[in-house]
């Protein structure tokens, strides 16, 4: 298993607190998209970020492959309806949940 970090990157700092009915609408087709992948097995939590700069969404997910990833964040209804919200994906080569350590795949640093 390999576990990503995902950040939903909206189209503007305030999208939290000023959509536009469409973007709820998709927005609703995305967490229902994000709960199923977690009832799937695929994904550990995600949710809303308050930054003070404005607010994105976070996401932990451990699948098998990237080609898995690509498949859940591809298929992600906020960004399917192309309305400018984007994802960025990192590698967590490390994690640790409550009640439960779990290395995952280490990488070394550049240069090594």
């Amino acid at each position: 298993m390999k576990t990503f970090f995902c950040k939903l990157i909206p189209p503007r700092p305030l999208f939290g607190q000023d959509l536009t009915d469409v973007e709820m609408i998709a927005m609703r087709e995305h967490v229902a998209h994000w709960t199923r992948a977690m009832e799937q097995g695929k994904v550990i939590a995600f949710g809303p970020v308050a930054d003070p700069q404005g607010f994105w969404g976070a996401g932990i997910v451990q699948v098998e492959s990237e080609a898995e990833l690509e498949e859940l964040t591809a298929t992600d209804p906020i960004i399917v309806a192309g309305l400018g919200y984007k994802q960025e994906t990192y590698v967590m080569p490390q994690i640790i949940i409550k009640g439960a350590a779990s290395a995952r795949e280490t990488v070394a640093p550049r240069g090594s």
